[in-house]
């Protein structure tokens, strides 16, 4: 009997059903899950807030003046030195981009849209700056390249549970967003070169 025993297990008892959780929990516990806040959140709030607004504050300065800035009828002369045609209504295009995109990354409302509103207007400020190299030093390309980076990174990852694109359904980013992004950016920046 011992060696059939240690061949073929005795047969396992039904385990006792499941005392039913009490009305409400399941919501409460799913609740609670969706409004849990990581560290990562924080940092992706601070990341957002950092760029969105001191990019906010470059479109402001182009369009209003605002913060030390030239205004948009100065900054338009400036564009047509660049080789933009008309420069001051590319002035106002890449202000209005600079100003709206930033405050989207600010506040995490349309991530995708507002990186993509970034990453074109870098894309442009690139291939004007890349000439002088890589560094900001020699007037390269750093800077826009910077930009441009972060933009398409919280694109990909998401704009955190502390955005605004919480209220959505597709709030944590992801490879369609950030193809959105890079996308409609780059097709942006080469309709504004292609026409100026």
């Amino acid at each position: 009997m011992k060696l059939l025993e240690r061949h073929h297990p005795p047969p396992a008892t039904p385990a006792p059903p499941a005392t039913p959780a009490p009305p409400g929990a399941a919501r409460a516990v799913a609740r609670s899950a969706a409004v849990s806040v990581s560290v990562g959140d924080f940092g992706l709030l601070l990341l957002r807030m950092a760029f969105g607004l001191l990019l906010a504050g470059h479109g402001a300065q182009k369009l209003f003046g605002l913060f030390g800035g030239e205004g948009l009828t100065a900054t338009g002369r400036g564009f047509t030195q660049l080789g933009y045609h008309p420069g001051t209504f590319f002035a106002g295009l890449a202000g209005a981009g600079e100003l709206l995109g930033g405050l989207g990354l600010a506040a995490g409302l349309l991530t995708p849209l507002a990186a993509a509103a970034v990453i074109g207007v870098m894309i442009n400020a690139m291939i004007v700056t890349v000439p002088q190299g890589l560094w900001a030093t020699d007037g390269g390309m750093e800077y826009p390249l910077c930009i441009a980076v972060v933009a398409t990174a919280v694109a990909a990852i998401g704009a955190g549970r502390l955005a605004l694109d919480r209220l959505f359904r597709r709030r944590d980013g992801g490879l369609p967003e950030m193809a959105f992004a890079v996308g409609l950016g780059s097709l942006g920046a080469a309709v504004v070169l292609a026409v100026s």
